[in-house]
């Protein structure tokens, strides 16, 4: 930590820090998962302009995206496509699009961290500067209507601490999940100036598990009755919680060791004090999904001078 507190003090605030002293060492970097590498790919060629990378669940959720931020941008050409460039694997997708990347980090805490490991390292060799992060995404609300958009204020864990706890050579390490408060009022203006959706700032619960870990009585195993359920969302809710997901606590600590700026966008796909299940219609929930695109994509645009 006292070499990770030193690189991010003592280098320009504006690039990504690694927090591994070790890599120094190494000839070639594999970015295994991406199937690319240092000693391969010319990655400041490659990846050198990006400014705004967005991250999410879905290989094509993120392919879309990039194909709407490229017609919000005006970078789009007719019959088009936009080539996975991490198509030696199957493991994660990655488009780009100008000054923006698009990459999925698939389920939970463990997928999105490998991805976030990675994508890190892609940045910081790609020589990259003034970087933000933004993981666009569903969750399940607590006391918003379906449809609502959460800004996460801080990530909090199952017991509505704002911490992301990892065992690393069997010892529990704790790290903070802060996110960018300047940058998350931006986003909250954003969303007033677009005027289309409900939008919240709130804390994001980030559980390990979507149906106990959730509370939810749907499961293949609930042991614990609807009053326990919904005293423990009530509770959750009574600490500032307006979303539950399953990725935000690892991406804001791994992004505040890095000293990269980072919001979380999801939004809402239920109400879990009304129930478990999404009974939405596809077509709704399709343009529920293209919600926190549009917040990010209007604030890239608003940043490049395009609005």
């Amino acid at each position: 930590n006292s070499f990770c507190l030193f690189q991010i003090t003592a280098l320009d605030s504006n690039f990504i820090h690694l927090c591994n002293p070790h890599l120094e060492k190494m000839k070639e970097d594999i970015l295994y998962h991406f199937a690319l590498g240092t000693g391969t790919h010319d990655f400041p060629a490659l990846f050198g302009d990006v400014k705004f990378v967005c991250v999410g669940g879905s290989p094509s959720r993120m392919k879309a995206f990039i194909a709407y931020i490229a017609e919000e941008l005006g970078l789009e050409s007719s019959g088009c496509d936009y080539p996975n460039i991490c198509a030696g694997t199957d493991r994660y997708a990655m488009y780009k699009v100008g000054p923006v990347l698009s990459v999925s980090h698939g389920m939970g805490i463990p997928s999105i961290a490998i991805m976030l490991h990675e994508l890190i390292k892609l940045l910081y060799h790609a020589k990259c500067s003034n970087v933000t992060i933004f993981r666009i995404g569903t969750s399940g609300g607590i006391g918003l209507d379906p449809g609502s958009v959460v800004i996460t204020r801080e990530s909090v864990d199952a017991t509505f601490k704002p911490q992301f706890e990892q065992v690393v050579l069997g010892k529990t390490v704790i790290r903070s999940t802060n996110l960018d408060e300047q940058l998350t009022k931006e986003l909250m203006q954003c969303s007033i100036e677009i005027g289309q959706f409900h939008t919240v700032i709130g804390n994001t619960m980030c559980t390990l598990d979507f149906y106990e870990g959730q509370g939810r009585l749907d499961g293949a195993i609930c042991l614990y009755s609807e009053e326990e359920k919904l005293q423990y969302l009530k509770e959750a809710y009574d600490s500032g919680v307006r979303n539950i997901e399953m990725e935000s606590s690892v991406f804001a600590a791994m992004c505040n060791l890095s000293g990269v700026k980072a919001a979380v966008v999801c939004v809402t796909l239920l109400d879990r004090l009304e129930g478990d299940q999404i009974s939405t219609s596809h077509e709704v929930l399709v343009e529920y999904q293209k919600r926190p695109q549009k917040l990010v994509g209007y604030f890239i645009k608003k940043s490049l001078g395009k609005v």
